[in-house]
């Protein structure tokens, strides 16, 4: 076995705040405001992406826009989730949205502690 290799696949951070501050220019005020429209979208898709009489493709459109959102805030447990979800879709084979949606549920907990109180 390689030293150098990580066999232990490490599950990807709620929220990297690293990213978040580099996107916001380390902006407190512009973190809460793209946040909450993380939040608001994590609102209004994941229900969304459960209706199953929705076509897969659009489907997997949905899960392509939440993986954007969640990138573009550092939310990388959901951007994960949605890039699996995403890729079920598309491949026609569906997906198992649970993983997707305990990440979203534990990020935007997260997310009200996270220490961006105005």
């Amino acid at each position: 076995m390689r030293p150098d290799v990580d066999i232990e696949k490490k599950p990807a951070p709620l929220l990297d705040r690293a990213h978040l501050d580099a996107q916001t220019f380390g902006d407190a005020d512009l973190a809460r405001e793209v946040l909450s429209l993380f939040e608001n979208q994590c609102r209004r898709l994941l229900p969304a992406l459960a209706e199953e009489d929705r076509p897969a493709g659009a489907r997997a459109d949905l899960a392509h826009t939440l993986k954007g959102a969640a990138l573009g805030v550092g939310a990388m447990r959901v951007a994960e989730a949605s890039a699996a979800a995403e890729a079920g879709f598309r491949s026609g084979a569906g997906a198992d949205l649970s993983t997707l949606q305990v990440a979203t549920a534990e990020t935007l907990t997260a997310l009200a502690t996270f220490g961006l109180e105005a």
